[in-house]
């Protein structure tokens, strides 16, 4: 059950690769994903290894009680030399995209098993990871078509709103890139 889930913080690629990797494997496969190039486990470690490489990045990884891995997200602050925003299709308004190391939180990837699916695991990742970052907002990219358009209806109640449609890569699909405050005012 979720409320029993631990969360832990990591800024050490290695002490959770293999977790991690475990983890992409079976929640990509569930969903069909793993025959896409963009969606192997070897291209998702390159992507995975690149980002951790950078300052600032963590990672929390969800387990049960009895340490049975449950899921994980990571993120990493945009540098000022970033290429996130390169890959931008549409217009965003002037000085959006400019970065300095502390202005923007890459909400990078998160994936969670489908035994906790729909009970809140998700969300209490994403807050884990959050929780006690001081950037000003944070993005991230997600597929518009993922889930008949499920996932980025989850990420709008989390208070995200698309700002532009990217493609960072050749053979990666067209994502919305949403962004929202780091902390969202009490509704």
């Amino acid at each position: 059950m979720p409320d029993a889930l631990e969360f832990r913080r990591s800024s050490t690629v290695e002490e959770v690769r293999r977790t991690i990797l475990d983890l992409h494997a079976e929640v990509r496969g569930d969903f069909g994903l793993l025959d896409h190039p963009f969606n192997t486990v070897a291209r998702f470690d390159e992507r995975l290894l690149v980002y951790a490489r950078r300052p600032g990045w963590q990672t929390v990884i969800a387990r049960t009680p009895a340490g049975e891995p449950v899921g994980f997200c990571f993120g990493t602050p945009l540098a000022p030399d970033t290429r996130w925003w390169s890959s931008v299709t549409t217009p965003v308004p002037d000085g959006y995209t400019t970065e300095t190391g502390s202005r923007t939180l890459a909400f990078q990837e998160i994936c969670v098993r489908k035994p906790w699916r729909g009970r809140g695991a998700a969300r209490r990742l994403h807050d884990s990871l959050l929780a006690g970052r001081t950037e000003e907002r944070v993005t991230l990219l997600v597929d518009p078509e993922a889930g008949g358009g499920k996932v980025r209806a989850v990420y709008q109640s989390w208070g995200y709103e698309q700002v532009a449609s990217q493609q960072p890569f050749p053979d990666s699909p067209v994502f919305a890139c949403m962004t929202r405050p780091l902390r969202l005012a009490e509704r």
